[in-house]
């Protein structure tokens, strides 16, 4: 039988309070408070400056692996001595022009290649923000940004064969159930699980190979075990009886869209920036495979910055030999929405998802939202998540370009965060539940 330990987090449990140093009367504000949750904008303004002083805004914020993200700007206070960057421009730095939140979407470390890495949900990330005037900090505030909300339950799961994490949120229910899965390394994603929980989901972010005792780089995938993830979120007792969707990016979007083709009882589908054909491994369910679509590494190039750029070594989903790897999503039930970059250079992002509607279409079938952004890159993940430009990528075994531009992720993960959620309620019936004022 299931049984795990249950433990409700509180956002209050460890001891962190806002640091704020005062220099001549001089302080940062963080509106509508100095706590908020990972998905939150907050507004920086600045008081106690002299009429018309320049100074820089600097933030930072430390990863799990002791990487550290930067961004800076230059002020000028306004006559009475006070900055908002609400209604300031920046007039040089990271960004320039009026950016309320510029000093979290511009955060990048030092080395190009590197990912954000954030797995602890139980802790806050901090980002500290300092005012600057003559090399000399003047006024420093930190922002806790919380993963979890007050009652959101962290579930670990080790369940026969199946590992991942599960996320209730506050009551008894009943909730809507959310599979959610990430990209290739098959770890699971509790960040933005814990998020979804915040909203009134329940969400299984489920783990499919390289953690804990699950198989370091599976050469096959059964659909099974993800069946088996699916029954086990729909056993649960403020589930059952609820809809299930689905929540994937890259590699786990074809994963997803074969769940919905195969599996019964999926309502809703999320693809961010997945093919439309199985990728990379064989996939199994019963006496089905589906046989995976295959690259060629000697068509990568390199970006103008010494960068692999792998964007064009998939094959052709629609050549002979791509189509058996085709997924027949025109079997599935369930409402789509496709999410896709047009600067994606993992791969072709862009013509996998115009291919997945164009075949749903075709077969008279309407149950679908392709939502497209021009300038981003790979990772669409959750809104102020640091961009990603390049990182070691194990398909290819080499650090590898992602492309985007880190303004436009910025605003197509904020934009396709709202767009995610009002679907899944849509779909799901979700009633929202709105944590904000517990932090």
């Amino acid at each position: 039988m299931f049984s795990v330990l249950k433990y409700v987090f509180t956002p209050f449990a460890r001891n962190v309070f806002a640091k704020m140093h005062y220099s001549s009367g001089v302080s940062i504000r963080l509106l509508p408070r100095y706590k908020c949750s990972f998905e939150d904008p907050v507004q920086v303004t600045v008081s106690g400056l002299n009429p018309q002083q320049r100074v820089d805004l600097r933030s930072k914020i430390s990863d799990e692996n002791g990487l550290v993200f930067k961004a800076s700007a230059t002020y000028q206070a306004d006559g009475s001595g006070q900055v908002d960057l609400n209604r300031d421009p920046s007039l040089g730095g990271s960004f320039t022009g009026v950016e309320p939140m510029g000093l979290f979407w511009a955060l990048k470390a030092d080395v190009v290649s590197c990912k954000f890495a954030l797995t602890d949900v139980t802790r806050p990330a901090l980002v500290d923000i300092e005012c600057v005037s003559d090399d000399k900090v003047i006024a420093k505030v930190t922002n806790e940004r919380h993963c979890m909300t007050d009652g959101v339950r962290r579930i670990p799961v080790t369940e026969g064969r199946i590992r991942g994490t599960l996320f209730m949120p506050p009551g008894k229910g009943p909730f809507p159930g959310i599979l959610d899965t990430h990209v290739f390394r098959g770890w699971p994603f509790e960040l933005r699980a814990a998020l979804l929980a915040k909203r009134g989901f329940a969400v299984f972010a489920l783990a499919y190979q390289g953690y804990q005792d699950l198989p370091k780089r599976a050469d096959r995938f059964h659909l099974e075990y993800f069946e088996e993830g699916i029954d086990f979120l729909r056993q649960q007792p403020e589930v059952k009886d609820q809809k299930i969707g689905l929540v994937s990016i890259s590699k786990s979007g074809d994963l997803a869209l074969s769940m919905a083709t195969f599996l019964p009882g999926i309502s809703a589908t999320i693809s961010i920036n997945g093919c439309n054909a199985n990728t990379i491994i064989p996939l199994y369910y019963k006496d089905i495979c589906v046989p995976p679509l295959m690259f060629d590494i000697k068509r990568s190039k390199m970006t103008p910055s010494g960068l692999v750029d792998n964007g064009d070594v998939m094959n052709d989903p629609m050549s002979k030999e791509g189509r058996p790897s085709v997924i027949p999503i025109e079997r599935a039930s369930c409402n789509f929405m496709f999410i896709m970059s047009e600067a994606d250079r993992n791969w072709q992002s862009a013509y996998y998802a115009k291919l997945a509607c164009d075949r749903l279409k075709a077969h008279g079938k309407h149950n679908y939202e392709l939502v497209r952004y021009e300038k981003a890159g790979h990772f669409i993940e959750v809104p102020y998540m640091p961009f990603c430009l390049a990182n070691y990528h194990a398909v290819p075994n080499q650090v590898v370009f992602f492309g985007g531009e880190p303004k436009a992720h910025s605003e197509a993960q904020l934009d396709a965060w709202a767009k995610m959620v009002n679907f899944l309620k849509k779909h799901l019936a979700a009633a929202e539940h709105n944590c904000r004022s517990m932090l």
